[in-house]
């Protein structure tokens, strides 16, 4: 039940580059959080994107674009090696999205937040990770 949120300023992406970039991130999402790609979990991956107004996220140094993603994940998904590997393509992705190359990977900051065991509920119940990990290979077979 993982959840990624995107927040850019508005207008760098074209609304079609943006659509796709949400799928593509999704589908990054569950490749290194280790989920099958199948509708069931498909359905519980969100991503949500927030274009803040011009002016309204800015740095110091210059007026180019920036991009923070907060990943959200149940506590335990993801090991140190997949953490850094959905950095490192999570980067690349909304780097080719925007049309910039590696050496802006600066302009991109990912925050991976890790929901303490028996703080996410859906479904009006609480929801663990042991359960979804069950589902989950349950789903490949």
């Amino acid at each position: 039940m993982p959840m990624i949120q995107l927040t850019l300023p508005a207008g760098v992406l074209p609304a079609p580059t943006r659509a796709e970039l949400q799928k593509t991130l999704i589908t990054t999402l569950l490749h290194w959080e280790g989920a099958p790609d199948t509708p069931f979990f498909r359905a519980q991956s969100w991503c949500l994107v927030e274009e803040v107004a011009p002016g309204g996220f800015v740095n110091a140094a210059d007026d180019l674009p920036r991009f923070r993603v907060d990943v959200t994940v149940p506590e335990g998904a993801l090991s140190d090696r997949r953490k850094a590997g959905l950095v490192q393509q999570v980067t690349a992705d909304i780097l080719a999205a925007a049309g910039l190359g590696e050496g802006d990977g600066l302009r991109v900051w990912v925050l991976i937040h890790e929901q303490p065991e028996g703080t996410w509920g859906a479904a009006g119940n609480i929801v663990r990770f042991a359960e979804l990990k069950a589902l989950a290979a349950a789903e490949r077979g």
